[in-house]
């Protein structure tokens, strides 16, 4: 398989999970980085009528996370720690978060995220560690060549 192949076939793999039938989300791939995209929607507010923080916390995991998983072919990762800092609330327009891989050894991978809003204001960030599982990427619903 081509790097190509595994990053279309990761980003099918995302689409494909039952959570963003929820977010209606947008991905892109390519070696150490991942993009992801959503639209805002008041079903993801909390009670003050803005982003609840889970929403941070998920566009940062997951950029993070598929820039780590676009270096391992074999396995899916795990996410063993992730910390998330909320900068500044928000509660219209899209949502973009970029993550990268900034080191890794045999046994994992560390990622950064950044979240901005619709205006390229940076409204939260994340690091994480990944590491690789047991479950091959062959058997993930939505992971196909």
């Amino acid at each position: 398989m081509t790097k190509d192949q595994h990053f279309t076939a990761l980003e099918n793999m995302y689409l494909a999970a039952p959570i963003s039938e929820l977010y209606h989300p947008s991905i892109e791939i390519s070696d150490s980085e991942a993009t992801i995209e959503i639209e805002v929607s008041e079903q993801f507010f909390h009670s003050a009528g803005a982003l609840h923080g889970s929403v941070y916390f998920k566009m940062l995991d997951d950029a993070a996370f598929f820039a780590a998983n676009s270096l391992e072919r074999d396995v899916f990762v795990l996410t063993t720690s992730f910390t998330t800092y909320l900068t500044r609330p928000v509660s219209s327009g899209r949502l973009r978060s970029e993550g990268r891989v900034v080191n890794r050894n045999k046994s994992q991978f560390i990622a950064e995220a950044v979240l901005h809003d619709s205006e390229g204001n940076q409204i939260g960030r994340g690091s994480g560690v990944f590491m690789r599982s047991k479950h091959p990427l062959s058997e993930a619903r939505g992971y196909a060549t």
